[in-house]
């Protein structure tokens, strides 16, 4: 996919994110803790995020357009497996990017220690009352370039262009006489879509029609299709990209959580302890622990944010998407309560029915999900990447791995009562400067901050160093 810069220059941003061409915890344990903060996708700049919903061969698609500028200079450009019809294209709504980033964005939670003298009879009471998990417009030398115009359609405010293509220099100079000013490379990064047979679906902003909507930002574009590969195409968007670029990618499937095939998964590091500042410094402390594990893996991997049944969560970071917004993102095997069912085409058959309206006012899904309904389940990629660490475009599996992950991070705040009231709080306010300087080293860790400012920021004092080698007394 193509993006423009506020330059004017063509960028071919994240994969099917609006890319500006010049135009042109277990299930088994309840969280008990609080919640008090979130990283969104808002903490890095000019994030490209996709919604991709899956289910067999049957595939939706939904790109949140970022861009800032001058509307008329801006296009999409997405390789696409066939023509699409107009009914397979929608203009959603994007409160449906909120509302999915804030349900599955990594998450800070807080704990109160107790009183430490009550301490025994709290762990046998929390034993026995453990809660349980709730659950252009073509030129006139188009056909002497190879290029086709196979379909054209004014959606919202996109006017959608479906072209085919004989050869990626064809076009590239048919794009460059229709008035998008395409990149230096662009032609080479072309060429693979071309090679398979794809299509490559071109949306340009109607300003007129958007005059009509009354919004003041491009709504995001959906389309529904189906292909036997589950994959992003991303190469388009690194051509004349600056350095690293980060793309969020939600997925919604039926069964299991969601990895890349042709590169490597992992987990985010998650569960861990951090001092009590970290409350009011979290974006910054997420950015940089994510900037840190990026760097150590040298962009090359893809990152598990968060993979969950969207019925319930624990903690809630926001609702679940409602059943009429998981409609709305495209989960159609989910049953539209004020329409009467659909039947699906076969496999073999044209492509899937139209999109459904517009999202409805959210409402969370009662825990287990609705009476009847089929699973939905979202797992959340964070992938930062450039044209030389992800050189092949994205290929993902859905696996029967069922156990909930979420990056998450806690803060244990200390008891304040008397530290002479009994043995144990005695006990526990020494522990103390030990339980801070491992909360400083943790975070020194996954950060690559400097520990000492660390424990400045956390106020804690310092170890003091032996004066004696550790090995001293060993055997006395």
């Amino acid at each position: 996919m193509l993006k423009l810069q506020r330059n004017r220059t063509l960028s071919i941003c994240a994969a099917l994110i609006a890319m500006p061409i010049a135009l042109v915890a277990s299930a088994a344990n309840a969280f008990c803790g609080f919640y008090v903060g979130k990283a969104d996708a808002t903490l890095f700049n000019d994030a490209s995020q996709v919604i991709m919903v899956r289910d067999g061969e049957r595939t939706v698609i939904s790109m949140q357009n970022d861009y800032r500028g001058d509307l008329k200079e801006f296009a999409i450009v997405v390789p696409v497996p066939q023509v699409l019809q107009r009914g397979q294209i929608n203009v959603g709504d994007r409160k449906l990017f909120d509302r999915i980033d804030a349900y599955s964005a990594p998450r800070l939670a807080e704990y109160h220690d107790g009183d430490p003298c009550a301490r025994r009879k709290m762990m046998e009471m929390s034993r026995m009352s453990a809660p349980a998990a709730v659950g252009g417009q073509a030129s006139r030398d188009a056909k002497a370039l190879g290029v086709t115009v196979e379909a054209q359609y004014t959606i919202g405010e996109y006017d959608i262009v479906i072209l085919s293509a004989n050869e990626s220099d064809g076009l590239e100079t048919w794009l460059q006489q229709s008035g998008y000013k395409i990149p230096r490379g662009a032609s080479a990064a072309l060429k693979p879509y071309i090679r398979q047979n794809l299509k490559f679906f071109v949306a340009k902003v109607n300003l007129k029609e958007q005059a009509k909507t009354g919004f003041t930002y491009l709504r995001p574009l959906q389309f529904a299709f189906e292909s036997e590969k589950f994959m992003l195409p991303i190469r388009l968007g690194m051509v004349n990209a600056r350095g690293p670029q980060d793309m969020i990618v939600y997925m919604l499937t039926k069964n299991g959580r969601v990895e890349t095939t042709n590169y490597r998964t992992i987990k985010v590091p998650s569960n861990v302890d951090v001092p009590t500042y970290v409350k009011g410094d979290f974006a910054r402390f997420y950015k940089s622990m994510f900037a840190e594990q990026a760097k150590k893996e040298e962009n090359r991997v893809a990152f598990t944010e968060y993979f969950w049944d969207m019925s319930w969560c624990d903690p809630c970071a926001a609702d679940p998407l409602s059943k009429d917004e998981l409609r709305a993102s495209g989960v159609f095997w989910i049953a539209d309560d004020t329409q009467p069912p659909v039947a699906m085409p076969a496999p073999t058959s044209p492509p899937v029915a139209p999109m459904p309206p517009a999202v409805s006012r959210a409402r969370p899904i009662a825990p287990g999900g609705p009476a009847g309904a089929a699973p939905v389940m979202l797992t959340r990629l964070h992938i930062r990447y450039s044209k030389e660490t992800f050189p092949e475009d994205l290929m993902f599996q859905e696996t029967r791995d069922r156990q909930n992950f979420q990056a998450r991070y806690v803060l244990h705040q200390p008891w304040k009562g008397d530290p002479n009231a009994c043995e144990d709080a005695k006990n526990y306010v020494a522990q103390l400067p030990v339980r801070f300087e491992r909360e400083a080293q943790t975070v020194a860790s996954l950060t690559g901050w400097d520990i000492n400012e660390v424990r400045r920021n956390a106020e804690i004092t310092p170890p003091v160093a032996s004066p004696f080698p550790w090995w001293q007394n060993l055997w006395k």
